[in-house]
């Protein structure tokens, strides 16, 4: 396979995978409401080759990679659209989120506490 034809088939192949419906996703319907899902996709490719004239030594080579995020809902429920922007993961509120069962068990046992300590005065 020469090294035009690799390149065709790897474009091809990557045209294939970034079409419109990778951007825009299939609609998906839950109840009354559609969430349509919209992605970014980024492409890098770069192809090379060697050769001598005695046709000895030849060489080609390719490589490629496509990364697909995600960037946004649509919600479409009757006649009012919107679109909802997924945001970035943020660690910070990761961490907080994974500590709001015990700081919810901490500030309730504190409300006990002082409920017990107002039926005693």
């Amino acid at each position: 396979m020469s090294l035009a034809d690799v390149i065709k088939t790897a474009l091809d192949q990557m045209q294939y995978i970034a079409k419109t419906e990778t951007v825009i996703g299939e609609p998906i319907n839950v109840g009354n409401v559609t969430l349509i899902p919209v992605s970014r996709v980024s492409i890098g490719f770069a192809a090379g080759g060697a050769g001598k004239d005695d046709k000895a030594s030849t060489g080609a080579g390719t490589g490629g990679g496509i990364s697909i995020t995600p960037v946004a809902f649509i919600s479409v429920r009757d006649d009012r659209v919107q679109v909802h922007p997924v945001t970035p993961f943020d660690p910070f509120l990761s961490k907080i989120i994974a500590m709001a069962p015990d700081a919810a068990r901490k500030i309730s046992q504190f409300f006990s506490k002082k409920d017990e300590s107002d039926k005693e005065k």
